[in-house]
């Protein structure tokens, strides 16, 4: 099922039908387990022992109708059988939700189920009758909101179905797991984006997970990135973890649209200059636009730390031991640059020195290196110049930890850096 998706619209009645039947099988297997009496949650041959001792009660008998709805529709649906003909061979269960609904008029298994034959027949105003008086009784019924989402859907009403989105999401257990896959999906579609930017601005209870959810599982980052700048346009915040993880995935998919929303979302960013020269910025969580330091696995220690009011980029690198210990992706347009900085604490031979390098993303051919001299040179301060040509769109620029001889390894910090455009002369 893929309620709002474009392809689903204006589709006929008796067309999206069988679909969310298939939905509804999907739904009453995996999330009747829990319910509100045992005798819901019992098994179909509990159900009709439970059923042949007490045929008056009319909720056994309406959750018995639903469970022998869900179990008898499955494999014709899945077979193609039409909707008519399914329906002529849910007759029995057909009678059973009639008894179960004069005996007990709320009921709402028995209910649905009258609602969904109706439906496979063709008779669409009596379907949206019992899911009218469905919803009126229970707005906890996740069969009747799917439905109802299914049927705003078919008549191409975004809003109505956001709105079931957001009361099934709101009243029932289990209903993220369900639809938030399926909300990310339609999300991608622009004009469904706007209307659930509105929805998620209003807080709704699940509104945080969703956007998280979204951030790690979207199948479409431009999308994503689009709802969460309308998101920050109408002052909803998203954390720096999931803004962080879909400018990663632009980065992998359109490193240009990466750009233009991490612009938005960063301050002062400009493509002519390295970000956060003095690592004061402390992200929850970077993105590789931002300053990433290399990970413990690779057997290098390096963070940023806070020093006072300000922050360096502390690192060790064991004896013999080389690797990336700093690296944040650029995109500088054709032309001269200057990468100039501070360093602490380095003393080293210089074949063990660190350096900084600077390669193209798309095939890593190296546009040139800025050596790192010992601390005690120049008051630490090293520079050097690169050049970025016209084919080059992208750029890696990283600190690059040499193997150390020494016994102690390679320790040091870097207090400031930054590439920026050189001079004219």
């Amino acid at each position: 099922m893929a309620p709002l998706a474009p392809e689903l619209r204006n589709r006929k009645p008796l067309d999206w039908g069988i679909r969310v039947i298939l939905a509804l099988v999907a739904v009453a297997i995996g999330y009747t387990t829990v319910r509100h009496s045992v005798a819901m949650a019992l098994p179909e041959r509990s159900l009709e022992r439970a059923h042949e001792l007490a045929p008056g009660d009319g909720r056994i008998a309406a959750e018995l109708a639903r469970r022998q709805f869900t179990v008898q529709s499955a494999e014709p649906v899945a077979q193609g059988v039409d909707g008519p003909t399914l329906a002529a061979r849910l007759s029995k269960t057909e009678r059973l939700a009639q008894q179960a609904l004069l005996r007990d008029p709320t009921a709402v298994p028995a209910i649905t189920t009258l609602g969904l034959i109706a439906q496979l027949r063709g008779d669409i105003r009596t379907a949206r009758r019992m899911f009218d008086y469905s919803e009126a009784l229970s707005r906890r019924d996740l069969v009747t909101q799917l439905w109802m989402i299914e049927d705003a859907v078919g008549s191409d009403d975004i809003p109505a179905a956001l709105r079931h989105y957001d009361t099934a999401l709101r009243t029932r257990w289990g209903a993220w797991d369900l639809l938030f896959p399926v909300l990310a999906g339609a999300s991608n579609d622009p004009a469904i984006g706007k209307d659930l930017v509105k929805l998620l601005a209003s807080r709704p209870t699940w509104a945080d997970s969703f956007v998280s959810y979204l951030a790690t599982n979207s199948s479409d980052p431009v999308a994503t990135a689009r709802l969460f700048d309308g998101l920050r346009r109408a002052g909803v915040p998203v954390s720096g973890q999931d803004q962080a993880l879909v400018i990663n995935a632009l980065l992998a998919k359109q490193p240009a649209a990466a750009w233009e929303y991490y612009a938005s979302v960063r301050a002062g960013a400009d493509r002519r200059w390295s970000r956060d020269p003095d690592f004061k910025a402390l992200l929850e969580q970077a993105s590789q636009l931002d300053w990433v330091a290399a990970s413990s696995e690779t057997g290098l220690s390096a963070s940023i730390q806070r020093d006072g009011q300000g922050a360096v980029f502390d690192f060790f690198a064991p004896a013999s031991l080389g690797g990336a210990l700093l690296q944040q992706i650029q995109f500088l347009p054709p032309g001269h640059y200057m990468l100039s900085g501070r360093s602490s604490g380095i003393n080293q031979p210089v074949e063990s020195q660190p350096y900084w390098i600077l390669t193209c993303t798309d095939n890593g051919r190296e546009l040139g290196r800025v050596a790192v001299p010992n601390s005690d040179q120049a008051g630490g301060a090293f520079a050097g110049s690169l050049v970025v040509p016209a084919d080059c769109a992208t750029q890696y620029l990283g600190l690059i930890a040499r193997a150390s001889s020494a016994q102690e390894g390679l320790t040091g910090q870097i207090l400031r850096v930054q590439l920026r455009p050189a001079p004219q002369r």
